[in-house]
């Protein structure tokens, strides 16, 4: 039996890099997307042309979905989003990123010790994940091990993807007190929870939908001890395919920022080497480093060359978060130097730093930001670098590229069904934007138009692995 679903079909297809994005772009104005009885995509193309579904005694087995007009496009990667910060979107802490985190952040984080209140967030958080089309995501987690058993516990109810692990933090002020363990607890919290559930849906990392990540806060947050430590159980769990996932370069506030006082705290000479194994003064190696394919790097906004030469050495991937740049003061991530790094940039929301939940709005703020990039900097970004930021370039980073991202045959049908007419103001642009007579270029303004237009109630459903996922009213 296979399951045929119709519609405006967009895609970034293939392995391209960023760059290559737009040549990459498949566009299907009358598509057709089967998908078999394992969630497995074995046809991407026109409608017409799909193979037949008849069985060898000439029953059709087929199952059709005809979605009208609305757009089949890749279900939104969200490489960097913090699940006890689900109530913390637009919260006013008078500052930058230090002071946002001592008035905002951490007493909000503390309020998850309660089991009930952590229950609920977990429900909240994975129905806005279903509500914005973001079918995989790397989850910065709580400190608290119930927090994170809700969080796990609910998202495999309801069918997303998730990576994520317990927040590690072994110092800190005052207002961050309740999320602080001693440096042996920090260790047994994360190796029991890469014990307990990573891979446990399916206890096969190969085809798991729930998988966990070493999550140190940030530099600030540990010490070097708590780093040699986290190195060593990184060592032992990286061949079971667990995650390294933390910030990096997000705020250069001279003097009183995080970068001058992690540079000042470990006497190390940038920021990277902290996480690399090179925490002790002079970035002399202290113990074995935590970068790596499945490590991803929150921000990234003011990398040395020689920080981003070392993370595309290593297959190590950037978060990038306009929104919450944006939000905290924190600067601009420089598009071009980036990218021609080498280093894979996926989209983050960064909730609640970033106020958006959905990804297409991440997309959208990135347009803006970089194409005010003083200079030669500005770029406008073409809308297939866009789609391929929110959706391959997260599988890339997430290193499941192989299972979905695209609509690539042999793939996992992780999909959205974007029915403008539930989002008049998308409908409008979409029926009445000027296109130009070239197929090309109107293809590429009408998927502009989609993914700038896009709001969450034209999210109409949303399918990872072939079924459709929904939460429990």
């Amino acid at each position: 039996m296979t399951t045929t679903h119709l519609g405006r079909i967009f895609h970034v297809a293939g392995r391209p890099t960023v760059t290559d994005a737009d040549t990459a772009l498949a566009w299907i104005p009358d598509g057709a997307l089967v998908v078999d009885d394992t969630g497995t995509i074995i046809y991407c193309g026109p409608r017409d042309r799909r193979p037949s579904a008849a069985g060898p005694d000439g029953v059709v087995e087929e199952t059709v979905h005809d979605h009208g007009d609305a757009f089949l496009i890749p279900g939104f990667v969200d490489t960097h989003i913090h699940f006890p910060q689900t109530y913390s979107v637009d919260a006013y802490g008078g500052g930058q990123l230090l002071e946002w985190l001592e008035h905002c952040i951490f007493p909000a984080e503390a309020r998850l010790a309660d089991p009930v209140f952590a229950a609920r967030a977990a429900r909240d958080f994975t129905a806005r994940r279903v509500a914005v089309g973001t079918t995989a995501a790397m989850v910065f987690g709580s400190a608290f091990p119930h927090a994170q058993d809700a969080l796990f516990s609910e998202t495999e109810r309801t069918g997303l993807r998730l990576v994520s692990g317990h927040g590690i933090q072994t110092v800190g002020g005052e207002s961050a007190a309740p999320l602080l363990t001693s440096e042996s607890a920090a260790i047994e919290l994360t190796a029991d929870e890469i014990d307990r559930w990573h891979a446990k849906d399916s206890g096969d990392v190969a085809t798991a939908l729930l998988q966990v990540a070493i999550v140190p806060r940030f530099s600030l947050s540990v010490t070097t001890e708590t780093l040699a430590a986290l190195g060593e159980l990184y060592a032992d769990v990286a061949g079971r395919g667990v995650y390294v996932h933390t910030h990096l370069n997000e705020n250069n506030r001279p003097g009183t920022g995080e970068i001058d006082l992690v540079k000042g705290t470990f006497g190390v000479k940038n920021y990277l080497d902290t996480y690399d194994g090179r925490f002790l003064p002079g970035s002399v190696v202290g113990g074995a480093g935590l970068l790596g394919r499945r490590t991803i790097m929150a921000h990234a906004v003011h990398c040395t060359d020689e920080e981003l030469a070392r993370m595309a050495e290593t297959g190590t991937s950037i978060a990038h978060c306009p929104v919450s740049q944006q939000f905290l003061g924190s600067g601009t991530m420089p598009w071009r130097r980036t990218v021609a790094s080498g280093v894979t940039v996926a989209a983050g929301t960064d909730v609640g730093a970033g106020d958006e939940w959905l990804i297409s709005r991440v997309l959208a703020d990135a347009f803006k930001v970089h194409l005010s990039e003083p200079g030669d900097d500005s770029v406008a970004i073409h809308p297939a670098q866009m789609l391929f930021t929110g959706s391959l370039a997260g599988a890339r980073a997430l290193d499941m590229e192989d299972r979905f991202g695209n609509f690539d045959v042999g793939k996992e049908a992780d999909f959205l069904v974007i029915r403008p007419e539930l989002w008049p103001p998308l409908d409008s642009i979409l029926q009445h934007g000027i296109r130009a007579d070239d197929e090309t270029t109107a293809r590429d303004q009408t998927l502009f138009a989609l993914l700038m237009g896009l709001r969450e109630p034209a999210v109409a459903e949303v399918y990872v692995r072939g079924s459709r996922v929904t939460t429990p009213s």
